[in-house]
């Protein structure tokens, strides 16, 4: 079997019960999981025993009370981060963070403290939140609009580096006789901007990366833009090769832009897959774990979600790109909906054919554990993502099927590793390089 110079890029998601809106009823395990540790350090053994990269954890400060609504983000992230790096070997850890419900000071601080604590297996993924109930959290001031958002959140970004960075390593092992240390080696910051005022320096040391892995999610303008002063890893949804093309190169031609090297950054999309023993039952899984019981009923799901009249609506007609170009006012994750049109611009599709290629807005794709492996390293090995972060429609069923299944046809494809052999950070496993 040929050998693969590139290594593909794997990190799966851990949030409670799973991904998919009704797979949780066909699990293993109980509603109190949300609430035990022991629960999500199983979940990063499993992801151990896999020899991922990382567990993702997505989050939202809100709880959704509404009929059909369950706990899907609980546990504080950087709190989880701490538990498992703790008690989980190898493994590294995506948090996620908010850029407009966080001060830099205290987010560096608790990123560098773990990142250390860690072993350097730290990453936060940067969201600056869209949705406005999350606002009511945290006082009587609404969500900021998209155009205030994205500017902030990347002087936020700018901020925590600048933080990072105040302590110099070259320095640090020096210390003058009868000191405990050098209080040259730190210096401040006196960052002012249009957004913070931030005098510095952070009262913890660089960490074993340098500083965490910062991860982005979103391809909107702002977003982009984001990710391309910012992001090292870009977890967004590219649903076809040719939107992973696109995405690639808008973003690395726009950091070339900024004076970064684009080596620095890895694309590594959400992927959802369903496993069987046929495609068939993987359909039928599909629909049992979606909740919606049927083919129609994706199809009634997705008129639905895109705000399509259903009188007349042919499931079976080729759908146009311009008519899901997402309005400016709509409350929306935009870079999502993006991905629908990016994959409608380039393939000729029918709603029929749509619902099976995205769950949860994320790449879908389902069948026998050979197929499923297969697309994986359709578009990875061209390039056009460098990786996937798997979000199981079930936990902890299906990631165990997908470590007992799926892993081994991709190491005896010789596209991914059958050990940690890259470094001791999670930069070295990414194959990121390190901050100056």
């Amino acid at each position: 079997m040929a050998q693969f110079k590139r290594r593909l890029n794997l990190n799966v998601g851990i949030n409670p019960g799973g991904y998919m809106q009704d797979a949780w009823k066909y699990r293993t395990g109980n509603h109190h999981d949300v609430a035990d540790p022991e629960y999500y350090l199983r979940l990063a053994r499993l992801a151990r025993k896999g020899v991922f990269d990382a567990v993702f954890v997505s989050d939202m400060p809100l709880l959704r009370l509404g009929e059909n609504s369950r706990p899907f983000q609980v546990i504080d992230p950087l709190i989880l981060a701490t538990a498992i790096t703790s008690q989980v070997p190898d493994i590294g850890f995506f948090a996620t963070v908010s850029s407009t419900f966080n001060s830099p000071f205290n987010l560096a601080r608790r990123a560098q403290s773990i990142d250390i604590m860690s072993g350097g297996r730290l990453a936060i993924n940067i969201v600056s939140n869209f949705v406005p109930e999350v606002a009511a959290n945290f006082g009587k001031d609404p969500l900021p609009p998209r155009d205030i958002r994205y500017p902030r959140a990347i002087e936020f970004v700018d901020v925590l580096k600048e933080l990072w960075a105040s302590w110099d390593p070259r320095r640090e092992g020096v210390v003058p006789e009868d000191q405990f240390w050098d209080s040259t080696v730190a210096h401040t910051i006196d960052h002012e901007g249009e957004y913070f005022h931030v005098r510095g320096p952070l009262n913890v040391p660089r960490g074993p990366q340098g500083h965490p892995v910062i991860a982005q999610a979103g391809t909107s303008e702002g977003g982009i833009d984001l990710a391309a002063r910012h992001g090292e890893i870009l977890y967004t949804n590219v649903l076809s090769r040719q939107a992973g093309h696109a995405l690639g190169k808008k973003v690395r031609d726009r950091a070339a832009s900024f004076g970064r090297d684009p080596s620095g950054i890895r694309i590594v999309p959400g992927l959802v897959p369903i496993i069987a023993e046929s495609r068939e039952e993987a359909l039928r899984k599909h629909e049992l774990f979606s909740g919606l019981g049927s083919e129609d009923g994706l199809i009634a799901r997705f008129i639905q979600t895109h705000g399509i009249d259903p009188h007349g609506f042919d499931p079976d007609a080729i759908l146009k790109a311009e008519d899901f170009v997402p309005s400016p006012d709509r409350i929306q994750a935009l870079g999502f909906t993006l991905g629908l049109v990016e994959l409608l611009t380039h393939e000729k599709l029918t709603a029929r054919e749509v619902v099976r290629r995205a769950e949860g807005n994320h790449r879908l794709v389902l069948g026998t554990p050979e197929e499923i492996a297969d697309q994986i390293i359709d578009l990875w090995a061209d390039g056009s993502v460098d990786g996937y972060t798997v979000q199981p429609p079930r936990a902890p069923d299906d990631i165990a099927e997908f470590v007992e299944k799926v892993i081994p046809v991709l190491q005896d494809r010789g596209v991914y590793r059958r050990a940690y052999e890259e470094g001791e950070t999670l930069r070295d496993r990414l194959g990121l390089p390190y901050p100056g």
